[in-house]
């Protein structure tokens, strides 16, 4: 009979809970809630689409003239009141990013799970711990040596590398994963730019770079600590296994050599990024420690590498599957050539567009930012509320918990793009006389480079490397999906294609 009380408050407990949560889940704009799960079962059904599924539920909150944004119930793995607040409209994204910056940080909980491998550097920081590291580097990316110092390794590894490789692949009539040499390609880019090594994972036998595999293997399992509550992480670190034991072993490698490549630079400083922080302060006035230099230096690696390399996955994918699109692209691109290297077209193929070559070109750069408008390589992102906020929409938002906003469901809304808002169509970023390239005015339409204080950067040197590869892909080859090839996403931070991009070269013929 003893039992009986404690049974009773807790069929009390369990039944005032449910009356809550059915209550509270009643307010709720967003997915289906069940008792107890909340919105996890659908959330698993839809987890191999989950970002067109989130995109759904965003245009399902409203028509033309109201603000997109649900919540969804996630009663075991969101961090406040069991539900996450998600939304892609531009007032809203200029709130969190720029108007109420400082209320919107990273976070406690994304900064635990990155701290590992990307330490306080500047895409895991807030504060003045950001503030320094961001002034430094805005100096450091406005500078022409830069720029010079990053076209060199882009024109280095196409004409030396990328070239080769794509010419066998199309005299044997074998396929390529272009996706998986663009990663290569852009990886050994940025290491060169940060730190003036080439780790060369872009060649003809595809070789294995212990660092390369080391660092992917350390991404994968910091990335998988967001995908699961805290304490399972925390518990695999404790007693090293699983995805934490992956991770220390990786942390060993990547650590290993970026110490070899801070005492190369030491005694041989050249115009890298590494050797550029090794010259400068921290916040008191001291040279930042080598544990800093090296996070500083990885994280600009895990922006610099993906994010271009996914982003022309994507382009590519698209330029396929729009031939008029491809045909305006190779257009001009061999007009801007014979302004620069005249009429003979044998000589626009023998090197690699410069950098100011590839300013000229309008259009491609309109396709590249219309993939990213489509197809964004982050396609959401997080933010942690330090106090209640009501956002424009009136959307209230109580401190601890997280916004999520969705890039992805931002190009695929009418009432924000219009009727045609999942067509491919660059003519969207021109001018009426498509001769300049005309963004959005609303800033906050298009945050494929972040936007407000946070704003990427590297954009403009990534535009420029991104228009170099394409226009050395296409000026050669016409490319072709290999047949039953599956083109999809693979649900990750990055939109990276699940089973990469295969493809055939064709050999292109030049008027």
């Amino acid at each position: 009979m003893e039992t009986l009380p404690f049974f009773f408050t807790l069929a009390a407990s369990v039944s005032a809970y449910l009356f809550w949560f059915y209550l509270l889940a009643r307010k709720l704009t967003g997915p289906r809630v069940w008792p107890l799960v909340g919105s996890l079962p659908v959330l698993f059904k839809n987890r191999r689409q989950i970002h067109d599924w989130i995109a759904g539920n965003l245009r399902a909150t409203g028509g033309a003239s109201t603000y997109q944004t649900c919540t969804i119930a996630l009663p075991f793995l969101a961090r406040r009141q069991g539900f996450y607040t998600v939304t892609c409209h531009p007032k809203n994204l200029e709130h969190i990013l720029r108007t109420r910056f400082e209320n919107y940080p990273k976070g406690p909980h994304w900064q635990k799970a990155f701290h590992d491998l990307l330490g306080q550097g500047i895409f895991n920081s807030d504060g003045e711990t950001w503030l320094i590291q961001r002034k430094t580097a805005a100096l450091e990316f406005t500078t022409r040596t830069l720029r010079q110092a990053m076209a060199r390794w882009v024109n280095r590894t196409i004409k030396n590398r990328l070239w080769s490789i794509l010419d066998k692949s199309a005299k044997e009539k074998i396929s390529v994963d272009l996706q998986d040499l663009l990663l290569r390609l852009t990886f050994d880019n940025i290491c060169g730019l940060t730190f003036g090594k080439d780790p060369q994972t872009l060649a003809q036998e595809m070789p294995e770079n212990p660092f390369a595999i080391a660092f992917d293997t350390a991404t994968e399992a910091t990335l998988q600590r967001l995908l699961y509550p805290g304490f399972l992480w925390r518990f695999e670190k404790i007693f090293s296994i699983g995805a934490e034991k992956r991770l220390q072993k990786s942390l060993k490698v990547v650590e290993n050599y970026m110490d070899d490549a801070i005492a190369a630079r030491k005694e041989n400083p050249s115009d890298d990024l590494l050797s550029r922080f090794m010259k400068k302060r921290d916040v008191d006035g001291n040279p930042f420690p080598i544990a800093v230099l090296q996070r500083i230096a990885l994280n600009f690696v895990l922006a610099g590498r993906d994010t271009s390399s996914v982003a022309l996955s994507w382009f590519f994918w698209l330029v396929m599957n729009n031939p008029q699109v491809e045909a305006k692209i190779v257009k001009e691109i061999s007009n801007v050539l014979k302004e620069t290297r005249g009429d003979n077209c044998q000589k626009w193929i023998e090197e690699p567009l410069d950098f100011d070559e590839a300013d000229k070109l309008v259009y491609l750069k309109a396709a590249l930012a219309e993939t990213l408008r489509l197809y964004p390589s982050v396609p959401q992102d997080f933010k942690y509320v330090v106090a209640d906020d009501v956002l424009p929409d009136g959307t209230f938002v109580p401190a601890g918990s997280t916004v999520t906003y969705s890039i992805y469901s931002v190009g695929r809304m009418k009432s924000i793009w219009g009727e045609d808002c999942v067509e491919f169509k660059p003519e969207r970023w021109l001018s009426p006389e498509e001769n300049r390239f005309e963004p959005p005015k609303d800033g906050y339409k298009f945050v494929a480079f972040n936007a407000g204080p946070r704003t990427c950067l590297g954009k403009d040197l990534a535009y420029l490397q991104m228009k170099s590869v394409a226009s050395a892909v296409l000026l050669r080859y016409r490319l072709s999906l290999v047949p039953g090839h599956r083109v999809e996403q693979k649900m990750s931070l990055t939109l990276f294609m699940k089973n990469g991009l295969r493809v055939f070269l064709h050999p292109r013929i030049l008027a």
